[in-house]
């Protein structure tokens, strides 16, 4: 080989080399970002996104260790405020935006669906009763929103004289703002003992008899038995109020049972809702995006395992081409 042939040929070697370390430096994951990708993005606000929010948290970290997720819970409320006041990323939002809010810059985008249920003691007096025929709408309204039924007795027509305590929630919250909605109000029409957050609520409930509350159902069942946490049960909610829990309305055994029943529509929306990751504006941080693209996508299959159910797919879509991200 002549000496201009075989400068060629080590030249040639080194352009092969080059393109290949190219192809191999950086593997594109489907989220859309690199392995190097790196930064912080921090949530804040209803506690029913909370234990998914932090489930997709340490999943993306897993794919990304450099970036750091800070996830914190406060109520719906909170992370309106939140995220507008550009304080987080992202306002777990369990309730849709008001005009207000949008206008103030607020966007959401649904990555989730679960449900508020009416909770009471496991131990109540008139548990049968319930068990067997249902609480109706109207009774709800009667207890939470007007305060003319004042016992137990009167809730299932009998006699007993015990009364019911009813709870709501203290602090501004998708989860009574939902029920409220199911009860044709809002949030500060309902009435009762007001307490701070999910599992303040849950744990009122757990220490009064007479209880009656509300509660995510992520907070009213066990996570690791699917069962209704100690202390709590369900009460079942007389849906076609015909007097009696039918087969197709008894579904609140496991939590398992509630979410195919959410699914299916047997359980009505609202008190079953989309939730929502909220931002000011659509966000444009490299790494922000990145995870709210995640969680539209292969975050999806953390929802089921969670004890929550996944978006529809068009919904997915929708919040992709908000995002900007081609599918």
């Amino acid at each position: 080989m002549n000496k201009k042939n075989y400068l060629f040929a080590i030249l040639g070697a080194a352009v092969l080399t080059l393109s290949l370390t190219a192809c191999g430096g950086k593997k594109e994951s489907k989220a859309g970002s690199d392995e190097e990708l790196s930064g912080e993005i921090s949530l804040s606000g209803a506690f029913a996104l909370y234990p998914l929010a932090v489930q997709w948290a340490s999943e993306f970290q897993k794919l990304h260790p450099g970036v750091k997720i800070d996830v914190s819970a406060g109520g719906a409320g909170k992370g309106v405020t939140d995220a507008i006041a550009g304080v987080v990323d992202f306002g777990m939002v369990s309730r849709e935006l008001s005009p207000a809010e949008t206008e103030r810059g607020a966007v959401g985008f649904a990555v989730a669906k679960d449900a508020v249920v009416p909770t009471i003691n496991a131990k109540n007096p008139v548990l049968a009763d319930l068990k067997k025929h249902g609480v109706k709408r109207d009774d709800f309204i009667s207890l939470w929103i007007k305060g003319e039924k004042k016992t137990w007795g009167q809730v299932v027509g009998t006699g007993d004289k015990n009364p019911v305590v009813v709870y709501t929630r203290s602090d501004a919250c998708g989860a009574a703002e939902t029920w409220a909605l199911y009860l044709g109000k809002k949030q500060e029409d309902l009435q009762g003992t007001a307490v701070f957050g999910d599992p303040g609520l849950a744990a009122a409930i757990q220490k009064d008899v007479n209880g009656l509350g509300l509660n995510n159902i992520g907070y009213a069942y066990d996570t690791k038995t699917g069962k209704p946490n100690p202390g709590i049960t369900i009460a079942p909610i007389d849906l076609n109020e015909n007097g009696q829990i039918d087969p197709d309305e008894d579904f609140y055994d496991t939590k398992e049972n509630v979410v195919k029943a959410i699914a299916d529509g047997r359980y009505p929306s609202p008190p079953a809702r989309d939730l929502y990751f909220v931002s000011k504006g659509v966000p444009t941080n490299p790494v922000v995006v990145a995870f709210l693209e995640y969680i539209l996508t292969d975050g999806q299959k953390e929802n089921g395992p969670q004890g929550y159910i996944g978006i529809p797919q068009e919904k997915l879509d929708a919040g992709l081409k908000k995002l900007g991200v081609k599918k």
